[in-house]
Formats: structure tokens, sequence, C-alpha cells
């Protein structure tokens, strides 16, 4: 069983920055793909980046620019680089590991509990 803890979140000014991480039980960063998904209050659970077990990255149109995800695949973390924070990033941010990069939630293997990041004009 794989356990996924998500850190970083807090309460911002727009503008600010944030990194937010996910700390994994078990060293599976090489073999699963890593997502960061969000849901606002109100709204789905969207997915916002993903890494492979390659390293190769995608983001959502939404976000890009902005956010930047990474691994240390030795301590087995994942992080989330946010800059430019706007009161529309207001949402519970959450990790996921699965063997492929599924755009949905439901589809992942393991999820976090999730991390309340909160920005104010």
């Amino acid at each position: 069983q794989v356990e996924l803890a998500e850190s970083g979140g807090g309460s911002v000014l727009a503008g600010g920055s944030l990194r937010l991480s996910c700390a994994a039980s078990v060293d599976i960063f090489t073999r699963y793909c890593m997502a960061w998904f969000r849901q606002a209050p109100g709204k789905e659970r969207e997915r916002v980046a993903y890494i492979t077990k390659n390293g190769l990255t995608t983001y959502e149109d939404s976000v890009k620019g902005r956010f930047a995800i990474s691994k240390d695949n030795a301590n087995a973390t994942l992080y989330l680089q946010i800059h430019t924070l706007t009161p529309e990033d207001t949402a519970m941010y959450y990790c996921a590991a699965d063997r492929s990069c599924y755009m949905f939630y439901t589809r992942y293997e393991y999820q976090g509990q999730g991390t309340q990041v909160t920005v104010s004009s």
C-alpha cells in the first residue's frame, strides 16, 4: 500500500508563490506517473500537471507558465511550484499516482488527502 501526503499549502496574497510537496511512503516515482489535481469549491477536481516515470512533464493550458511540476526520485517526493498566484487558484490540491497518466483522478490508484491553497486579493 502506498500513502501520499501533501504539504505546503497555506494562505497567500495574490501574486505570491507556493511550493507544494507530496511525499510517498514507497519509492514509486520511477514506475508511476505522478499528477497534481486541484478542486475549487463547487467545482470538479481537475488535473493541472503530471510528470511521467521518465520525467516528461505536461500542464493544462490554464496553468502553463505559472506551475512547475518536478520530482525527487531519491527522496520519493513530488513538487508543484506555483508562481503568480491568483484568487482563481484557491483550491484543495491533491497528488496522485498511477501507472498511466489519466485525465481523471478516479482512475488513479493512489491519492493523497490534499493541501489547501487560499489566495486573497
